[in-house]
């Protein structure tokens, strides 16, 4: 009897998890295998994928041995790796700040945990615009603040060595506040005590903030950088609206240049490969995350 209701018992969880598995199966396995196929094929996303002018399509590794044995890759990891290195570390300066800010228990603190948060709801087709125009070098409002303090602006998104940043800086007001509201979570978990304790033996507020805050918080920390990792290496929706990959191919990065394979020069094939790379360098960076944290991330026990 116990080995019927048992094995009822796996006809019913498999009859509620079917729809959910059948959704996973169809969108996402599939998927993600038929791209893998394709990446081994010289496919153009328009002819029957199995012969190309009477000859079979798959053309084995020579899609990842082209993408890797040439420049471009290596300049597209490049740009990437001057995103990340300006993004991550601002990003992380400014969510910590905005959320100690709306961590304070001061009047109206709800309304401007709100303010804070509405960039994250902003289409990034707006947010985008609204950069690219304020970041114009002839009628942007960043270089006229600049010149107030008696700065000449850059070129920003027409200037190869200042798109990137430029591209920061918007990325930074779109995430912020989301990033923010994440931290503000890990503020108020921690005991208060610890506070208090540190108050009586005379820890300065930098000293409170260094020792208590910031070790408390390395889970969370831990957890923003292998998010925003994973964001940067998937840029894309403010470099295809604010430079198009230009100046100069500054600003080309992963996926902008899967998307332009895939669907402006049609080597679907070749765009699989890309991807397929992409998701190689995403798994190795985020296990290294995941081992090394053991050095730096403290839970609170």
């Amino acid at each position: 009897m116990p080995h019927v209701s048992k094995r009822y018992g796996w006809f019913a969880a498999i009859g509620f998890l079917l729809p959910c598995l059948t959704g996973l199966m169809l969108f996402n396995i599939i998927p993600v295998a038929g791209a893998f196929v394709l990446s081994f094929t010289d496919w153009d996303g328009l002819k029957p994928i199995a012969l190309q002018d009477g000859v079979p399509a798959f053309v084995g590794l020579d899609n990842y041995a082209s993408i890797l044995g040439g420049d471009e890759f290596w300049r597209v990891l490049r740009n990437t790796a001057v995103y990340i290195v300006l993004y991550i570390p601002l990003i992380l300066i400014a969510s910590i700040a905005a959320a100690m800010l709306l961590h304070r228990p001061y009047r109206g603190v709800s309304v401007y945990r709100v303010l804070f948060y509405i960039p994250v709801l902003t289409s990034w087709v707006a947010g985008a615009l609204i950069f690219k125009s304020i970041l114009s070098p002839e009628y942007g409002g960043v270089n006229d603040l600049l010149e107030l303090f008696g700065i000449k602006g850059p070129g920003w998104l027409y200037d190869p060595h200042w798109a990137i940043p430029g591209i920061v800086l918007a990325s930074i007001w779109k995430d912020m506040g989301f990033f923010a509201l994440i931290f503000l979570g890990g503020l108020q978990g921690i005991d208060s005590s610890y506070y208090e304790a540190a108050k009586i033996d005379g820890a300065s507020a930098w000293q409170r903030f260094r020792h208590i805050t910031l070790p408390l918080l390395s889970p969370i920390t831990f957890f923003v950088t292998v998010i925003c990792l994973i964001f940067s290496f998937q840029l894309f929706p403010q470099v295809m609206i604010m430079t198009d990959g230009g100046p100069h191919g500054s600003t080309q990065v992963m996926v902008e240049r899967i998307y332009r394979y895939a669907f402006s020069y049609f080597k679907m094939g070749y765009a699989s490969a890309f991807s397929f790379i992409l998701f190689a360098i995403i798994f190795l960076f985020t296990w290294l995350q995941l081992k090394l944290q053991k050095k730096w991330v403290h839970y609170d026990v």
